[in-house]
């Protein structure tokens, strides 16, 4: 199972008020029972009532990089890309690929456009073009998704499992993955060593 949410502006928001965090970034709190999701950062690419569906931008998949899953999908011109990290992007379906990345790319196919600084393809013409070096300036290949069903985040909130930040290119591309979730913290104002397992807690 997938874990959960909390809020943006203030980091909890009210229980009278719906909130869609399509667009921003789960963060991880310490404590929480899955580990698979320990020190996450998790961009949400789609969250409605019928459930949500996000990214983990900050752990790397073991002994993977871009050259060779492309060698593996028999896709040419990816030989200088061994320094490009592919990453685990959730327990769901961890044989698919999905691309998050700038929107100067549109896949002809389909290519989900969360907001004006963030879309999603996860066909595999955006790996071919990535192949021949005319792909997304800014991206991240991630193997596996996470997904919730209708009001599991929300029920995952409630427990405190997550914090909330608004998702800027500059955190997502080019911080280092083990930078991220204190960046994270840092963007609204927590500190990593202030927190416990209770941190967040009315």
């Amino acid at each position: 199972m997938l874990r959960g949410m909390t809020a943006s502006e203030p980091l909890m928001p009210s229980d009278d008020s719906p909130t869609d965090f399509t667009g921003k970034l789960l963060i991880a709190m310490p404590g929480m029972g899955d580990s698979r999701f320990s020190g996450s950062v998790v961009f949400m690419c789609a969250h409605s009532e019928e459930g949500a569906m996000g990214l983990i931008v900050n752990k790397p998949a073991p002994e993977i990089d871009m050259a060779i899953l492309l060698e593996q999908l028999s896709i040419e011109g990816g030989e200088d890309l061994t320094e490009e990290q592919v990453r685990f992007g959730g327990p769901v379906e961890t044989g698919r690929g999905f691309v998050l990345h700038s929107p100067d790319y549109t896949s002809v196919v389909t290519t989900l456009e969360v907001n004006e600084s963030f879309h999603m393809t996860a066909t595999l013409d955006i790996l071919e073009e990535i192949g021949r070096g005319t792909g997304p300036t800014d991206r991240l290949m991630c193997l596996g998704y996470a997904g919730w069903g209708p009001g599991q985040l929300e029920s995952e909130f409630a427990q405190n499992g997550w914090l909330v930040c608004d998702a800027t290119p500059e955190l997502v591309f080019r911080t280092p993955d083990a930078r991220k979730w204190e960046a994270a913290l840092q963007s609204i104002g927590v500190a990593a060593l202030a927190l416990s397992a209770e941190g967040g807690r009315a």
